[in-house]
């Protein structure tokens, strides 16, 4: 390869390399090495996995969040020439190096936002796979993004979906966003039956393959409520402009209401590799070998309205978006304790919202919220949130 074409190739940081995202965003620049090369990879806590991924992609930097985790990381990889650091101020240190074209924001949960806010002062374009980044300070990074004239490309097939449609709308007035959601695999259950929902069954969705917690947060709907925030800050719409509709299929993606009555929709198969590929390219569409969709197989596209008393997560997401500050921070920081609680068997499956809206009515509300005041948020609302899942106070 000539250095001409080494130049041509993207570089691209994936944070969470080894989660689901990231594995299938590997197979992406797999599939086009002479358009995409890997700069850096990064992983919490899997570093078996890591240390694979950079045999066989050879970045510059790897990093592992978990300190503890680096001496074994390190020696692994001593006869490769691969820089390898430790911890968060490595993460976000690593994604401003000069090199980098793409930051892929694929971890989970509250840890995105800050490597993702260091990404956009350093310039780097975000395929934002992380939703808590906006979820928690929307408005912060947005600001942020608006700033550094950083673009954020969205990576949920949701939001990926409503870009798309939004292409080549630059100035029509948008009447409402509609994502769709698949229902997860409790869609059909009562009440009686929810209350008995096990962990097993909570980690088998019908169509995504995803990791344990947003499969958990799509079980409660609870992923499609972060998904609502998002998008209010992503495509700058009010909250009453943004509705939910149920769809089994997941063939449709999310669809575009524009002011003349006109209804947009992007269909694809239910493959995360599609909006991950077109966020690394856009504004190009390039040629894949992932499958396609047949409408000789695909005969029925069902719509119905979610429960919100069923599923009240949903609802809560709602409220905390309507009030705004820091509500959406203290809503994600009691759902992720509560999902890694149900994970290991410590509340039930309904026990999760309850603990969620307690948690909004006791944790400290601020309205108008800096970067310090997220930070406090976040370890007050897992504290109050906490304790309400110990002591069963639910």
């Amino acid at each position: 390869m000539n250095i001409e074409d080494h130049k041509k190739k993207k570089q691209i940081a994936i944070l969470g390399s080894t989660g689901s995202i990231g594995t299938q965003a590997l197979q992406v620049v797999e599939e086009h090495p002479d358009l995409y090369e890997v700069y850096a990879l990064t992983a919490n806590n899997r570093v078996e996995s890591l240390i694979a991924q950079a045999r066989k992609f050879q970045p510059e930097v790897v990093v592992i969040a978990n300190e503890d985790k680096y001496a074994g990381l390190k020696e692994a990889l001593n006869d490769m020439p691969v820089k390898v650091y430790a911890g968060m101020d490595a993460l976000c240190q690593v994604v401003e190096a000069a090199p980098i074209d793409i930051v892929l924001t694929a971890m989970v949960g509250y840890a995105g936002l800050k490597p993702t806010m260091s990404a956009i002062r350093a310039g780097k374009a975000i395929a934002l796979a992380n939703k808590e980044t906006l979820v928690v300070a929307g408005e912060l990074v947005n600001e942020l993004a608006q700033q550094y004239r950083t673009p954020i490309l969205p990576v949920d097939s949701e939001h990926s979906a409503i870009f798309q449609c939004l292409v080549g709308e630059f100035g029509n007035p948008i009447e409402k966003l509609i994502l769709t959601a698949s229902g997860g695999p409790f869609r059909t259950c009562s009440m009686e039956e929810l209350q008995t929902v096990t962990k097993v069954q909570a980690l088998k969705h019908p169509n995504w393959e995803m990791g344990a917690k947003i499969t958990v947060d799509s079980a409660t709907m609870m992923n499609k409520g972060f998904e609502v925030i998002e998008a209010k800050w992503l495509f700058g719409v009010r909250p009453d402009q943004i509705e939910v509709v149920v769809h089994p299929q997941s063939v449709i993606h999310s669809m575009v209401q524009f002011g003349d009555g006109s209804v947009k929709a992007q269909l694809g198969m239910p493959d995360m590799r599609l909006p991950i590929q077109y966020a690394f390219s856009y504004p190009e569409r390039i040629s894949s070998s992932f499958e396609r969709l047949d409408f000789s197989k695909c005969t029925s596209l069902t719509f119905e309205q979610p429960d919100m008393r069923r599923f009240r997560n949903l609802a809560l997401a709602y409220e905390a978006m309507h009030r705004g500050g820091n509500m959406p921070c203290i809503v994600n920081a009691a759902n992720e304790v509560v999902v890694d609680a149900f994970l290991k068997e410590g509340i039930a499956f309904l026990g999760m919202s309850d603990v969620i809206e307690k948690t909004m009515e006791r944790a400290s509300f601020i309205k108008n919220p800096v970067y310090e005041d997220y930070v406090a948020t976040d370890v007050e609302a897992r504290r109050i949130a906490s304790e309400f899942v110990r002591s069963s106070c639910v």
